[in-house]
């Protein structure tokens, strides 16, 4: 079926081929039909099945503008309210629908000057479409249409008294669509209340999630984890990764431990500002972050078309949120990777979730400290080739040739990638990070920055006063540097080089952790 039998306009049709829509999902093949016609449905189908353009597109089609809003979607988180806007935004483009998303967080006076001059559709979430009623600054004596979409999840969040609230504030007459990744009875109670003679849609998790997603679990002790999702990090090398983690807690510590490891990650949770939320889905989107660690609360609604692995460092509290969670990849049928990490005793629950969602999740063997390495080898010589084919080593050839009169060409080259990449052997799971008698530091400069080992050895010496000789080992990461010092002569370190400037950056200097695998978990 296309796009061209459901009789869109040629603006809409315009718009969705150019957003890359090439046929329709199941949804929108089930739901599109009835809603164009005019009927009340209920869509029971999760994130990642194409359910936003099953509404938006009907909406968009049938929008009739008067200054008024015209539909109001709600949504219960704000990451989705603004997603699910943009969306709707760019299947609009050529209506020159107007949609706004009002949600908390951000200035509600331009949320008041934007509904003043005028605007379709209202994207927003129930807390801050409430406040509006409230001010009188939204008027819903227009709208036609009523979205309550992820309508489960505004249940889990406690928003069902504002959902009543806000279908009481609108015209009876009103059509309204529910969508639910699952039905819990106070959501039909919903739908018997304030629907009429619903439609009822649905599309099967099995049918839509699970033959786009590879699902493996690994048997893992509890505090072996952190080393268990560095090794799978290594040998996935997936392009963009959410790590989901059941607490803020447990976010913040996997994320820090990601980053002294040398990962490219950062933590996503409730706690954080909306504007360090946005700034750290904004570098995800844009490939600037290459792990996001984050709770199920922080990562829904998120619609990010790259994610090519979900790893569950913590297995799912329910079947809901495996589904869920695992959503986050494999969108619009391309592929992707959902990954378990189960500890013995969480077998039963592993099978609880397996047979709710009609799947079956592999086991696989975790890869080896060997297997870690040769993957990190195999990085190392693609980053190399690459450098090679774009010719941007051309400038260090003299360099080169001036060094192969007095060492071996092989050393020269093994000597380059310790100074480009720093120490690449893995510490045996057991293994304290720190030897006896010294101290690891952690320095916030690293090979991003151009700078060399040698550049780190001449600082510390040079501004602590101490010999050369004193400095241990130096492992150099992307976006940090760990240097062994001797335990007596740390304090100083600290004071004479934290917050230094060292190659234009300022630098933060402070002790690592020193803690075994056993202790970090």
């Amino acid at each position: 079926m296309k796009f061209e039998e459901f009789s869109l306009s040629r603006e809409t049709l315009k718009a969705i081929s150019e957003i890359g829509f090439e046929e329709p999902t199941p949804i929108q093949m089930s739901a599109m039909p009835l809603v164009l016609q005019g009927h009340d449905i209920v869509g029971q189908a999760q994130t990642g099945t194409g359910k936003t353009a099953a509404f938006g597109i009907p909406i968009v089609e049938k929008c009739q503008r008067n200054k008024k809003p015209f539909a109001l979607i709600l949504e219960p988180t704000r990451e989705l309210a603004v997603q699910v806007a943009q969306e709707i935004n760019r299947i609009g483009k050529y209506k020159k629908s107007v949609v706004l998303p009002v949600y908390g967080g951000k200035s509600i006076e331009n949320q008041i000057r934007a509904l003043q001059r005028g605007v379709d559709v209202v994207v927003g979430t129930p807390g801050r479409i409430i406040d509006h009623l409230n001010r009188a600054t939204l008027s819903l004596s227009g709208i036609q249409i009523v979205v309550l979409d992820e309508a489960d999840e505004m249940l889990n969040m406690g928003f069902i008294e504002d959902i009543e609230t806000i279908l009481k504030s609108t015209p009876s007459e009103r059509q309204t669509l529910l969508f639910s990744a699952t039905m819990p009875q106070p959501i039909m109670n919903i739908a018997r209340r304030y629907m009429r003679n619903p439609e009822r849609v649905k599309v099967n998790t099995k049918d839509v999630v699970v033959p786009e997603i590879k699902q493996v679990f690994y048997e893992v002790r509890e505090e072996a984890k952190i080393n268990a999702l560095s090794r799978l990090l290594d040998v996935e090398d997936p392009e963009l990764a959410i790590v989901f983690c059941h607490t803020k807690r447990e976010v913040d510590e996997v994320s820090l431990k990601l980053q002294q490891m040398g990962y490219n990650a950062s933590a996503l949770h409730g706690d954080y500002t909306q504007a360090r939320r946005d700034e750290v889905m904004t570098k995800f989107k844009n490939g600037m972050l290459d792990v996001l660690v984050a709770t199920d609360v922080a990562a829904r609604g998120l619609d990010i078309q790259n994610v090519t692995h979900v790893i569950n460092y913590n297995i799912p509290q329910n079947p809901e949120n495996y589904i869920h969670r695992i959503g986050r990849t494999g969108r619009a049928g391309k592929s992707g990777m959902a990954i378990t990490l189960v500890t013995p005793r969480e077998y039963r629950h592993l099978r609880l979730i397996e047979k709710t969602a009609q799947t079956v999740i592999g086991k696989k063997r975790l890869p080896t400290a060997e297997d870690a390495l040769k993957a990190r080898d195999k990085k190392v010589s693609r980053d190399i080739a690459e450098i090679i084919e774009e010719e941007r080593h051309l400038a260090y050839l003299q360099v080169v040739k001036s060094l192969e009169e007095t060492h071996r060409f092989e050393d020269i080259a093994a000597a380059a990638l310790y100074a480009a990449y720093g120490e690449i052997q893995e510490k045996p799971m057991e293994e304290s990070y720190e030897k006896p008698g010294m101290v690891r530091l952690f320095m916030t400069i690293g090979r991003k920055d151009r700078i060399q080992v040698a550049d780190i050895v001449k600082s510390i010496a040079s501004e602590a006063n101490i010999p050369y000789s004193k400095i241990g080992n130096i492992d150099m990461l992307e976006k940090f540097t760990f240097v062994e010092i001797p335990t007596e002569l740390a304090d100083r370190v600290i004071r004479s080089i934290d917050d230094m400037m060292m190659k234009g950056k300022r630098v933060k200097v402070k002790q690592a952790h020193a803690r075994t695998a056993k202790d970090a978990g």
